[in-house]
């Protein structure tokens, strides 16, 4: 490895020739699939795989007409394709803005590029929260410590010291370094397990999960019960031709087309909302998750408050005056140079007298405190509980009379001996008076949350009683329950604590993370919002993980949410979002399987029928298109923010059983007492049947978009309508006899007339008989 001057940085005709040689870094990997991922994915199905082999049997039959079915299912692919191609595009705009940039130096000059527009050996300048794109060589550091967790599973932060390695997928937990990358694209180490590691949790969608278990048990009854049904035609003297269309039309009706379909696009179409509100949405079934989502924890700093920190006041506690006081924390914080929002305020606030720091250990989340060797002396910054072992009863009553009017509060010290291990012979010097400001709408979001019947919970790294003061402020329910987790031993019982207590204070990262898996284990689904790198294995452990913007880059890439603005009021859209697919795809599906359902049965019975299936392919059309397919896409983009029932089978079950109940009886009674008794023709009984279903699903699409509006009784009666123009102007398209004939009109009109109340009675006797048994549980 060739030395880069770390003072300099490499010079633009070296990075070009790095560049012309191939040593240029990887851009991040995107977050949605690529045009030809989305193709291939909608088009290359089981189901068009079935409905092509379909239409080339229906094309062998001469019978063209018949072969629409596939024009349907062409431009439900289409309008999925179209609407995820547009929802990627919005999404990858998005993603720009949420992209890590770093710190390079050239030529003297510090730049911030993103990741791909690293080259081998550039200097680095990486802080606390910096996640590492390529592998690197610490060159110089007044102390670090780096977690490699995603690479060795050990959560241990570990101190890095000049001319130790640096692995790609690591992240600085404190202190800054100079670093020159070693290794870049695939030869790095990220690019073989981070990408791995930062999707360790997938998210899966319990729609689909569900959903797919449906349509996998349909794979196994499709085929064989098409060949039997075939079969059966063939044997009772059936032509070729009708026996393949009578097959074609049976395993059609099977084939819930659109409905995966139509729950992807739902979601594609929720993260292009989202992202138009600053919301960037990593992983889709994230958005279902959110809404079902019954404990929200919270991380004090850049949630309940805005993350602005500003120093209040320094309080003495030895014989010095103020003005000394503001000049030894200044030149403290500034010889610590962290970069966390604390040692920001401080910096900000506070003189700095340029000292020369001749040991610094940086700040981390498990010590909470920092500290500097300067002028001979050795002082530390910090939480006072963990600076040291037992406060003294004066001091301890003043941290807590400060911390119950809401204030941050942190020592000054000066101590005997100071490691990253503790600190010895700690003399308080000075209290420091931090304060944190509420949220603009943070009370009304947090109201909003808790009216959904969403616990809020805080965890914080801070005083419980200034976070427990502050989750007071901002309206949280039962704020006054809380603990002090430092002051709890090595065992803990984490199940008894959250069945108790609301706020949570002075949490390590490991505590966080166990916390999140002791309301798991209590049956919840957990959301947890965070910023920083102590949140980093409490957000990779929850159901949904929440990062801010303008958090550390380590937090983002393991997040399922990034917040664009830091804004948590976002998440009410997010809630929303949610909640309106959930729900308006269990609406919708009845639709989907009501078809499946009958034609599934309808296979079964007419087996062992004389009689013809009663539909031919083309018939269908009508029934899948204006029943299902039109509305179901305008049902399923409707406002619907009604909390989740999670019992997604019920819902279908509810509709879509007497609606397919309905359906086989009424087509049972057309050709058991039309067909025989009355001798009606195949074609006037098909008739018939697609009258009487389109009726039965029209009625079930009436039960689907309750509560009823304006928009939705124009909708269903718009589909009504064009119902009844097939029967009256293109009934030859679609192989129907003419309706205006007295004698057809005899069975019809009464039989229409009571599709309503037999609909309702079906459906009443099944509610107090079956459903009535089944003891429903949460999908």
């Amino acid at each position: 490895m060739a030395m880069t001057n770390p003072e300099i940085g490499l010079t633009q005709p070296e990075v070009e020739k790095r560049v012309a040689a191939g040593l240029r870094n990887e851009p991040a990997a995107p977050l949605t699939r690529s045009v030809k991922q989305i193709f291939s994915d909608n088009l290359l199905t089981w189901f068009n795989l079935i409905n092509i082999i379909l239409g080339v049997l229906v094309f062998f039959t001469g019978s063209y007409k018949n072969m629409l079915f596939l024009g349907v299912a062409i431009i439900n692919t289409g309008i999925g394709i179209f609407q995820e191609v547009r929802s990627k595009r919005q999404v990858d705009k998005m993603s720009l803005l949420a992209e890590a940039t770093y710190h390079v130096l050239r030529e003297k000059t510090t730049l911030e590029v993103h990741q791909d527009a690293i080259v081998q050996d550039d200097i680095l300048l990486i802080g606390r929260g910096d996640q590492l794109p390529v592998d690197a060589v610490v060159v110089a550091t007044s102390g670090i410590e780096v977690d490699e967790s995603q690479i060795t599973g050990e959560a241990n932060p570990i101190q890095k010291r000049p001319g130790d390695s640096l692995t790609s997928g690591s992240f600085l937990v404190s202190g800054r370094a100079t670093v020159q990358v070693t290794l870049v694209g695939g030869d790095s180490f990220i690019n073989e397990l981070s990408n791995e590691a930062k999707t360790e949790t997938t998210r899966s969608s319990e729609l689909l999960t569900i959903i797919n278990r449906i349509i996998k048990v349909l794979t196994i009854v499709i085929g064989p019960l098409g060949a039997i049904l075939f079969t059966a035609r063939l044997l009772r003297g059936a032509a070729l031709d009708q026996a393949i269309l009578n097959t074609v039309a049976a395993m059609v009706g099977m084939i819930p087309e659109g409905l995966v379909l139509l729950t992807s696009v739902s979601l594609a179409v929720s993260a292009m909302n989202l992202s138009r509100r600053r919301v960037l949405v990593r992983e889709l079934p994230a958005i279902e998750g959110l809404a079902r989502v019954d404990v929200l924890c919270l991380d004090k700093t850049g949630t309940i408050t805005s993350g602005k920190l500003v120093l209040r006041d320094i309080v003495p506690l030895a014989n010095q005056s103020l003005d000394d006081l503001r000049q030894l924390v200044g030149g403290v914080a500034n010889a610590i140079n962290d970069d966390n929002e604390t040692a920001t305020a401080l910096k900000t606030a506070l003189p700095n007298p340029a000292w020369s720091a001749t040991a610094v250990i940086p700040f981390s989340s498990t010590r909470k405190w920092s500290g500097a060797e300067v002028n001979g002396h050795r002082y530390a910054i910090g939480a006072p509980e963990f600076m040291m072992p037992a406060l003294p009863a004066p001091l301890k009553k003043q941290v807590e009379a400060l911390a119950h009017d809401g204030f941050r509060v942190l020592c000054l010290a000066e101590v005997a001996t100071m490691t990253g291990d503790g600190l010895s012979g700690v003399q308080p010097l000075a209290l420091i008076k931090i304060t944190d400001e509420l949220r603009p709408n943070a009370v009304t979001t947090f109201n909003y949350f808790a009216n959904q019947d969403v616990s809020l919970k805080v965890i914080s790294g801070d005083n419980p009683t200034t976070v427990s003061n502050i989750a007071g402020q901002a309206g949280i329910a039962h704020a006054d329950r809380f603990i002090d987790m430092s002051s709890l031993g090595d065992t803990i019982d984490y199940d008894d604590l959250v069945a108790r207590y609301t706020v949570f204070g002075r949490v390590t990262p490991p505590q966080k993370k166990q916390l999140v898996m002791a309301w798991q284990r209590a049956g919840h689904t957990v959301a947890m919002t965070g910023d920083g790198v102590n949140d980093i294995l409490a957000l990779r452990q929850a159901d949904c993980g929440i990062a801010m913007a303008s958090g550390s880059e380590a937090a983002k890439s393991i997040a399922d949410f990034v917040l664009i603005n830091s804004n948590f009021d976002a998440m009410l859209n997010v809630l929303n979002e949610g909640r309106r697919v959930i729900n308006n795809i269990e609406r919708v599906a009845a639709l989907y399987l009501i078809k499946t359902m009958y034609s599934v049965a309808l296979s079964l019975i007419f087996i062992f029928m004389v009689s013809g299936y009663p539909f031919q392919p083309i018939q269908l059309t009508p029934i899948s298109t204006l029943t299902v397919g039109i509305p179901t896409f305008f049902l399923a983009l409707e406002p619907n923010y009604q909390r989740i029932t999670g019992r997604f089978m019920k819902q279908v079950m509810v509709v879509a059983v007497p609606a397919a109940t309905c359906i086989v009886s009424y087509i049972l009674l057309i050709f058991l007492i039309g067909g025989v008794q009355f001798h009606l023709s195949y074609a006037q009984t098909s008739t018939l049947s697609v009258m009487l279903t389109g009726a039965v699903c029209l009625v079930a699409l009436l039960m689907v978009a309750r509560p009823l509006n304006r928009l939705k009784i124009g909708l269903v009666g718009l589909m009504a309508v064009a119902f009844v123009l097939v029967f009256v102007m293109f009934n030859h398209l679609f192989s129907l006899v003419s309706v205006f004939d007295w004698q057809l009109a005899f069975y019809y009109v009464p039989l229409l007339i009571s599709v309503y109340p037999v609909y309702l009675l079906v459906q009443e006797v099944l509610g107090k008989g079956i459903f009535s048994k089944i003891r429903w549980k949460r999908d």
